[in-house]
């Protein structure tokens, strides 16, 4: 049905009346901010975070439980669609999530690597364009790996901790071959 479809056809899918779905949802866009918390929120949270940033385990090994985690919470058939179609039909809800992916992933990530590869930074300093990129390219590369399984239902390898792994040590191994970031 996707996001452009009709509350009434909504409501038949679900076996429900349109007046109860609106009992529930006033708006369609209440409805779509359910959708927001329900799928994408939801699946965020500060443990996600925490996983990244214990320093009393080696980058390597955090960065595959993290994804590992990531991908059972978010690596389906239907959240990856929903994903998709919210972003194709202009839906602002898939910019929201990345700026939470920013926020809550990919920064604290940059804060870690520079950590782990010894990086003579400032611990305060922002995190920079470039730095914050090349971390998108690894965690968007690993996001590929879903749509190619899930969207086009490519043939995926089997094995998705050997791809985060190689991922990881590819990007660590980056980072500390152009030094600072």
């Amino acid at each position: 049905m996707g996001f452009a479809g009709q509350t009434r056809e909504l409501a038949q899918r679900v076996g429900i009346t349109q007046p109860l779905l609106y009992r529930y949802f006033p708006t369609k866009q209440d409805l779509i901010e359910r959708v927001f918390k329900e799928v994408f929120l939801k699946r965020i949270d500060d443990r996600l975070t925490d996983l990244i940033t214990d320093r009393s385990r080696p980058l390597e090994e955090r960065l595959l439980d993290f994804y590992r985690r990531y991908a059972e919470r978010t690596y389906s058939y239907e959240w990856i669609r929903i994903y998709m179609f919210s972003a194709l039909m202009g839906n602002d809800i898939n910019r929201r999530y990345i700026g939470i992916v920013e926020r809550k992933i990919l920064k604290p990530l940059c804060l870690e690597i520079r950590h782990h590869c010894g990086l003579a930074l400032a611990p305060d300093a922002p995190v920079g364009e470039a730095e914050l990129e090349h971390v998108w390219v690894m965690h968007g590369g690993l996001f590929y790996y879903a749509v190619r399984k899930y969207v086009y239902h490519s043939r995926v390898a089997a094995d998705f901790d050997a791809i985060v792994r190689r991922a990881v040590k590819a990007m660590l191994a980056g980072v500390k071959a152009l030094g600072a970031p």
